[in-house]
């Protein structure tokens, strides 16, 4: 529904395009971070190291926005939901990049180290995360809730991934103490990945909120925990 003021319009249609803007990059520092890992190339995840600070200046320029916003509109119901929703998914969209370039600076040394099988179990549980960051992102610019549930609902798919790739890497560290070190790399990755998976969702229940007005939930499917809360970034 048009605003009166026809700028408050312009004003929400660029908050959405500050949006897409931020979740595009965050999409191309995850699939060159995990690319860099694939390929075990050092320069390219160098480059995503030193882009991640052009998110975090578009995250502060958006929340300056959004402020602006808020107090010459003073806006209600919807259009307040949208705005609080955007500055929340911006901190999330930033939280990914860091969690992307986290992923870039543990490519470096193993661009170095020998491969192993594993890096494949990487590689897929990668791009299932990736294909969720683009699908939530998708359902935001199209405030389709059936997909952001849908996603939301999928989160368990990446735990249970991860849990896989533990078991993997503590199998491969008993048999060989010489992977030790490749293996803790790759299992900080396939933790940076499951936060991700978790930032995905919260953007899920931003979507859920500005369309419905209430939360989405906290029961969230969530797969069977390690027992391993020491691997952090």
């Amino acid at each position: 529904m048009a605003h009166i003021v026809a700028s408050f319009d312009e004003d929400l249609v660029q908050v959405q395009a500050r949006i897409s803007e931020m979740g595009g990059l965050c999409e191309e520092l995850l699939s060159k971070a995990l690319q860099s890992v694939q390929e075990r190339d050092a320069v390219l995840a160098r480059q995503v190291i030193d882009r991640d600070s052009a998110l975090d200046a578009m995250e502060m320029a958006l929340e300056e926005s959004v402020v602006k916003i808020i107090a010459l509109r003073q806006p209600v119901a919807a259009d307040l939901r949208v705005l609080i929703a955007a500055m929340k998914i911006a901190s999330t969209l930033e939280r990914i990049g860091d969690l992307a370039k986290n992923i870039s600076k543990r490519a470096i040394p193993l661009s170095s180290a020998r491969p192993i099988r594993l890096t494949t179990s990487i590689a897929r549980m990668g791009k299932t995360t990736l294909a969720q960051l683009s699908d939530v992102l998708n359902a935001h610019a199209s405030r389709d809730v059936d997909l952001a549930v849908q996603i939301w609902n999928q989160d368990y798919e990446i735990d249970e991934m991860y849990n896989a790739i533990f078991r993997e890497v503590v199998t491969y560290m008993v048999e060989d103490s010489r992977l030790i070190g490749i293996g803790a790399q790759l299992m900080f990755i396939a933790k940076n990945l499951e936060r991700i998976g978790d930032h995905t969702t919260h953007i899920s229940e931003m979507v859920y909120y500005i369309v419905k007005g209430e939360p989405l939930g906290d029961d969230r499917p969530k797969g069977e925990p390690t027992g391993v809360g020491f691997i952090h970034e």
